[in-house]
This record gives C-alpha cells, sequence and structure tokens, in this order.
C-alpha cells in the first residue's frame, strides 16, 4: 500500500505540467488495473477540490471537478473508507454551491443519523435534514 498525494492527483487532472502529468497519469492507469493500491485522506481530496477550485490558481467550475474527481476516486487499487461519501459530498458541493467540506458534513451526519449541527453557517438551512444551532449568547457574571 502507497498513499496518494494531493499533487498527483492535480497533475493528473490539470495537466498544467505535461511531464509530470504524464507521469501521474501512467502511475493512476497502474491504479486503475489494481497493479498498485493507494491510499489518502478526507483532507486530501479536500486539498484537490480547494485547489482546482482557487480563482488564483485554476478556477475551475465546480461542475468540471466533479466530473474530473469522481473516476479518481473510483479507481480500483484506491483504498479509502466510504468511497461513496466522498462522490456524495462532491454532488453536493456542486449542485448547493456550499464548501466542499461542509457538503462533507452534511454526508457525515446524514451516514451518522445525526440532525443537530452546532454551526454560525447558514448554508446547512438549506438541507431539511439538519436542526442547526447556534451557541447560546455569553451570559457575563454580574
Amino acid at each position: 500500500m502507497k498513499f496518494l498525494d494531493t499533487n498527483v492527483i492535480i497533475r493528473y487532472l490539470t495537466r498544467d505540467d505535461p511531464e509530470k502529468a504524464a507521469r501521474a497519469y501512467a502511475f493512476l492507469q497502474e491504479v486503475e488495473k489494481g497493479n498498485e493500491v493507494v491510499t489518502t485522506t478526507e483532507a486530501v481530496i479536500a486539498e484537490v477540490v480547494h485547489v482546482l477550485s482557487s480563482k488564483r490558481l485554476y478556477n475551475y467550475p465546480r461542475a468540471d471537478i466533479v466530473k474530473r474527481l469522481i473516476p479518481v476516486l473510483q479507481l480500483k487499487g484506491l483504498r479509502l473508507a466510504n468511497k461513496n461519501l466522498y462522490g456524495d459530498a462532491l454532488m453536493i458541493y456542486a449542485e448547493k454551491g456550499i464548501d466542499f467540506v461542509d457538503a462533507l458534513v452534511v454526508v457525515k451526519m446524514r451516514q451518522k443519523g445525526i440532525n443537530t449541527l452546532v454551526s454560525f453557517d447558514h448554508d446547512y438551512d438549506d438541507f431539511p435534514f439538519i436542526t442547526r444551532e447556534e451557541p447560546a449568547p455569553h451570559k457575563q457574571a454580574a
């Protein structure tokens, strides 16, 4: 088992460095065939989304990010717990226009059967199964 880092995925998806993109492509083809087995983390997936969507870097539209990243997540040799959650989060990210990390929170809450979220973020108000609570105002001692 090997660990897959953000930059390999970025080089593969953007092809901004042709030599590294070709190497990333060849490696990921081996992952697809199952000849290489890799894992990664939620943080790497979130970083890929962040980098691709960054206005300063690539500024890819959300739909393009989803279209490009889903096949990577589906690679045969990619071992990632709850792989389907990331696809679900990407769809919410694209459809609802919320941050990818917020979309992950939504799918993880749904998976765990948690309905109450403590947050100041109103983006969650669009999800009927989530009841958002804000922390109570601080009471100062008299």
